[in-house]
């Protein structure tokens, strides 16, 4: 039997500063000595065209800019039913498609992963490539949730 296969998927924007934030994580992750069951995938702003990653992952972990009117940085997990469930305010991604609709349709077709949501409250959405420094310092810890999502020991996983 194979082992379930789980996709990091970081999202966002690079050119728009915080709306990167998850391209960010994923690029610290790839740095990383991951299980082989693990792919990290920078999904920039591909929406629909990341159909074919979501829909080949039995677990799935989004990280992406979530404006949910918190100080910036401030950190959010969802499973996928609940971001679902929040109050139409609440703005489960900045950028064009969301990776809500993409799940929505993968459901559709037949097959959505476990799926939750680790979301970092951005501070700008300016034109640049850097983030800001309250969400830049929110990285490490960002990775550490993921860690405990999927049970790994980060001490072992830094790559020399």
């Amino acid at each position: 039997m194979l082992p379930p296969k789980i996709v990091i998927l970081g999202v966002g924007n690079l050119l728009l500063s915080d709306e990167g934030v998850g391209v960010h994580v994923a690029h610290e992750l790839m740095k990383m000595n991951l299980p082989p069951e693990v792919s990290v995938v920078e999904g920039g702003t591909d929406g629909f065209g990341l159909l074919n990653i979501i829909m080949e992952a039995n677990r799935l972990i989004v990280i992406d800019a979530v404006k949910g009117g918190a100080a910036p940085g401030s950190i959010y997990r969802f499973d996928i039913g609940e971001v679902r469930n929040c109050p139409s305010g609440f703005k489960t991604s900045v950028h064009q498609i969301g990776i809500l609709e993409v799940l929505d349709l993968s459901e559709l077709i037949g097959k959505t992963p476990y799926t939750t949501v680790i979301g970092i409250e951005p501070k700008s959405l300016e034109m640049g490539m850097e983030l800001s420094p309250e969400v830049n310092a929110k990285i490490p810890r960002v990775i550490k949730l993921i860690m405990h999502e999927l049970k790994i020991d980060i001490r072992h996983q830094i790559v020399p």
